[in-house]
């Protein structure tokens, strides 16, 4: 624990003009920004006596080890510089919003030749028109079949599309009127693409316009005797009220606003917001966070409206913003939202009338949200404590091990050797710190060597990160590379982070081998210690890892094993292992940290042979897809037993016609020398090993 005195700033050091600032700890981790109208001022208020501090800002002021700051000429910008801080450094201190559930949105694929309505979720794409959020994804479908009716706009996937333009025929929906069959070309592109315009104008929430142009028109038409199209307007008409009553009018026609409240304690607070449009409630979303700084209503709702408008342009933000309590400096932050809407956005608290009764109806949702998170979240929060208190007591530890690291070794029979590594703090994956190797200091089946190799390279870049002054050591390998999850269930699954090359001489990339070292305050790759290394396998290679650690001199960080078989844990030196009750909360976590690295272990080997399999002479005959490509394999047992087999021969195999071998047998004949389908060296189909080992 620092003492705040010891990095306080000299005097006169601090400027007293707008600006950001950021806290970072030991590892130099940026674990709190903030803005300040006057920097001196605000930066001052952290260094009195820790004793007169909020306890939240104490603890955060203890952790830091320093403090740096950035000038800006105005509040506007000092508020989007830490907007975009907060989103790339994701600080601990600061508050995070967490949607208490995933929101489904109507979305309309404008970027597309013909537009499609669907239901979305997740982050929003370029090109498509979001409508929402709503409470449920029926709620959305609901209000789609009555407005396709009108708005016969294509509702089908891309492939569905295609197969019908294949067929020249439309589907169930084209054929009953719920579409206007663009796939035969029943409309031209540019009409279907006017009906998805007005659906989408509708759904904006100009009703009351539309409505009254079909009422003129079926007027019209009735008045030429043509009943039976007056008679599928006033059917039209009345599916779109149906479609309106859905969302209760509550405000008048004109109204464009997003109503946000707060329900808060001393420890969390909620989030909810109403999002009115066309004087209807179309979407109601909330957040739940941590106070984990020392921030009121005030503070809450210029965070809330960070998060909710900091990816936002144009019409996504409404013309008036309706808060419980206007933020620090709402004249900035009013600024900031007229910035991002293109015109005036009012920010305002509402004090009377209907504006204000609505938000007490958004207020109670809030305090019921907050209510529903705590009953939640006890439970969980209990559950996780329990499980590394467990594993603590079970391994000896000191403390619970609050950042746990595991690593798994996958191969396919001694080929494509790879590992993985997965972080969980506090019992909960840390995604964006899973890391994956290639091993490449030896080939053949040795699951021992590979785990003293792994561990012997996270730890090394972790003491070059530690020890750094001036130089720094490059990676050990292309593949130690940054991985970002692409699941939301924590399945630790993930792919390579694409970033692009840079131009300069490795002698001045910040980050290479010989050149400066990172010091902007992102994460390093392997920045951080672990109380915990968790290893997918038994005693030999709990005691490669344990040899890996000793050989760096790291003496701090504990070692254990989790063996597959009778899930027992193996510690170094011991002959016995640590068997805890199949019930205990430690050793599901255990297993859930060890079946999560084996997930993403798997996924990278299997990543690597599909690009060794896509240089099969099998890929170059023209209609032999995957099943039959492995059906041949199987028949067979080698790419070099099915070049001597004959047509005939080739034809017994299920799903092979004659015209298919024939090609097969032409381009097998023609093909140059390659690596086989599957095992390079046999042929044979291989099977998998994740390297766990046994005891």
């Amino acid at each position: 624990m620092a003492d705040p005195s010891s990095y306080r700033p000299r005097p006169g050091e601090i400027p007293d003009s707008p600006g950001v600032y950021r806290f970072r700890d030991e590892h130099r981790r940026v674990i709190y920004v903030g803005k300040a109208k006057n920097l001196r001022s605000r930066l001052s208020s952290y260094f009195q006596d820790v004793a007169h501090l909020h306890p939240r800002t104490a603890t955060m002021v203890t952790t830091a080890s320093s403090v740096e700051w950035t000038v800006v000429a105005t509040e506007v910008e000092a508020l989007q510089l830490e907007y975009s801080w907060i989103k790339e450094y994701d600080p601990r201190f600061n508050v995070k919003y967490r949607d208490d559930k995933s929101y489904p949105y109507l979305a309309v694929t404008m970027n597309e030749e013909f537009p499609r309505v669907q239901v979305m979720r997740g982050a929003k794409r370029k090109g498509v028109r979001y409508f929402g959020p709503y409470g449920h994804a029926w709620a959305i479908r609901e209000t789609v079949d009555l407005m396709l009716r009108v708005f016969p706009v294509r509702t089908c996937s891309a492939g569905v599309l295609r197969n019908h333009q294949q067929k020249g025929r439309p589907c169930l929906l084209g054929y009953i009127g719920k579409c206007s069959a663009p796939c035969v070309g029943r409309v031209t592109p540019e009409e279907h693409r006017e009906l998805a315009e007005e659906f989408c104008d509708f759904m904006a929430g100009r009703t009351g316009t539309y409505i009254r142009r079909l009422e003129k028109q079926m007027t019209a038409v009735a008045e030429e005797m043509e009943y039976e199209r007056a008679a599928r307007l006033r059917d039209d008409i009345g599916a779109l009220r149906r479609a309106l009553e859905k969302n209760a009018i509550v405000l008048a026609d004109a109204t464009d606003a997003d109503l946000i409240a707060v329900a808060e304690d001393e420890l969390e607070a909620a989030v909810q917001i109403f999002h009115v449009r066309g004087g209807r409630v179309r979407g109601q979303r909330g957040w739940v966070t941590d106070k984990v700084e020392a921030v009121g209503t005030s503070g809450l709702v210029e965070h809330a409206l960070q998060q909710l408008y900091g990816e936002e342009r144009g019409d996504a933000v409404p013309k008036e913003v309706l808060v419980p309590a206007l933020p620090e400096h709402p004249d900035a932050v009013g600024q900031w939202l007229s910035e991002r809407r293109g015109s005036q956005v009012s920010l305002r608290v509402p004090r009377r009338g209907d504006k204000k009764d609505l938000m007490e109806t958004v207020g109670r949702n809030a305090q019921q949200a907050l209510a529903l998170h705590k009953t939640r979240r006890a439970g969980d929060l209990t559950t996780r404590s329990r499980a590394l208190e467990e594993i603590a007591e079970a391994l000896g530890l000191d403390s619970a091990p609050l950042r746990i690291e595991c690593f798994d070794i996958s191969h396919l029979q001694g080929e494509d050797v790879v590992a993985s590594m997965v972080v969980f703090e506090d019992g909960l994956p840390r995604k964006s710190e899973y890391r994956r190797f290639q091993i490449k200091s030896f080939e053949g089946q040795d699951d021992v060597r590979s785990m003293h190799e792994v561990v012997s390279r996270r730890f090394r870049r972790y003491l070059a990160e530690k020890d750094r002054t001036g130089e720094w050591i490059g990676a050990d390998s292309p593949e130690d590379t940054p991985t970002t999850a692409a699941t939301a269930d924590g399945a630790g699954t993930g792919s390579t982070a694409d970033t692009p090359a840079d131009p300069r001489p490795a002698s001045v990339r910040p980050g290479e081998a010989g050149g400066p070292p990172e010091d902007d305050g992102r994460p390093k790759r392997f920045a951080y210690p672990p109380q915990l290394v968790v290893v997918d396998g038994g005693g030999p290679q709990v005691a490669a890892a344990q040899r890996a650690l000793d050989e760096l001199g790291i003496d701090d960080v504990a070692v254990c094993g989790l063996a597959k078989r009778l899930e027992e844990i193996w510690l170094p030196g011991e002959r016995d292992p640590v068997v805890l009750p199949r019930s205990s909360e430690g050793l599901y976590l255990l297993q859930r940290v060890r079946d999560t690295a084996h997930d993403f272990a798997i996924r990278y080997q299997r990543s690597k042979r599909t690009k060794r399999i896509r240089t099969s002479p099998l890929d170059a005959v023209p209609g032999l897809g995957e099943t039959r490509k492995q059906a041949l394999i199987k028949h067979f047992g080698s790419v070099k037993r099915l070049k001597q087999a004959t047509i005939e021969q080739i034809c017994e195999v299920p799903g092979m016609g004659r015209k298919t071998a024939e090609s097969l047998v032409a381009a097998l004949a023609t093909a140059a020398p390659a690596a086989p389908a599957v095992n390079t060296a046999t042929g044979e189909i291989m099977e998998e090993n994740d390297g766990g080992g046994t005891t």
